[in-house]
């Protein structure tokens, strides 16, 4: 497992060219819904075919839905593709750290059952995911910042983890009405927190992390609310 620093620049696809030129595979993956108050954790991993050549697979958040639902649809039809998800027990449980390497290991281990190659090497947006108690040991795990920027691998699983948690929050708005999940998706935004000082918790929020949010700051930058509680684990 390496860490590849920020200082030293990645150039777009680099691992997948690397590996493609060989006729080899490499494994991207990414997690949504970290942040989130509610709802579950949703990470992919994803196996791109080689010498994939698709201008949609950037970084699901700067796509436009109707692009994502067009990069997810090639993915799903053209790439070998798993999901892990966690619920909010789990999370609340485990933390969300711990949380998110034991979705992330669940959807590698399924995509990597059912890909008849085994990867050149794994890649994955900035967490240290350990694969030493796996038969998959021998393989080189690298990990980054921005990851999605930087492998379009990486890329396509945050396109899949995405439209997969959105779809989630969705059908939960539909069973738990008042609380908008289907439009800000249960993220710690004004409009969530505004219900939240008027209704009860659901049963799917994150109580860890409720009990680290101010419902009531002014001017709250809420990007970094949430980062503080993801990265105070």
């Amino acid at each position: 497992m390496t860490n590849i620093s920020s200082e030293r620049p990645i150039c777009k696809n680099s691992f997948e060219m690397a590996s493609w030129s060989f006729n080899r595979v490499v494994c991207g993956l990414d997690e949504v819904g970290r942040g989130s108050l509610a709802g579950p954790l949703v990470t992919a991993a994803v196996i791109l075919p080689v010498s994939t050549e698709i201008d949609l697979l950037k970084d699901s958040k700067i796509l436009a839905e109707k692009e994502r639902l067009e990069a997810y649809c090639w993915i799903v039809n053209n790439s070998w593709y798993a999901v892990g998800i966690v619920d909010h027990h789990s999370i609340d449980r485990y933390n969300i750290w711990n949380a998110t390497l034991v979705a992330m290991k669940k959807a590698l281990m399924h995509v990597l059952a059912g890909c008849p190659h085994v990867p050149a090497s794994i890649l994955i947006d900035a967490m240290p995911l350990k694969l030493s108690d796996t038969s998959y040991n021998f393989v080189p795990v690298y990990y980054f910042d921005k990851g999605e920027s930087k492998s379009s691998s990486i890329a396509a699983a945050s396109i899949v983890a995405k439209v997969t948690r959105d779809n989630l929050m969705k059908k939960l708005d539909s069973l738990f009405p008042g609380f908008y999940l289907d439009s800000h998706k249960g993220y710690g935004t004004k409009k969530h927190k505004d219900v939240l000082k008027e209704k009860s918790p659901l049963i799917i929020h994150r109580r860890s992390f409720l009990n680290n949010i101010d419902l009531y700051g002014e001017n709250e930058d809420e990007y970094g609310e949430q980062q503080t509680i993801c990265g105070s684990y």
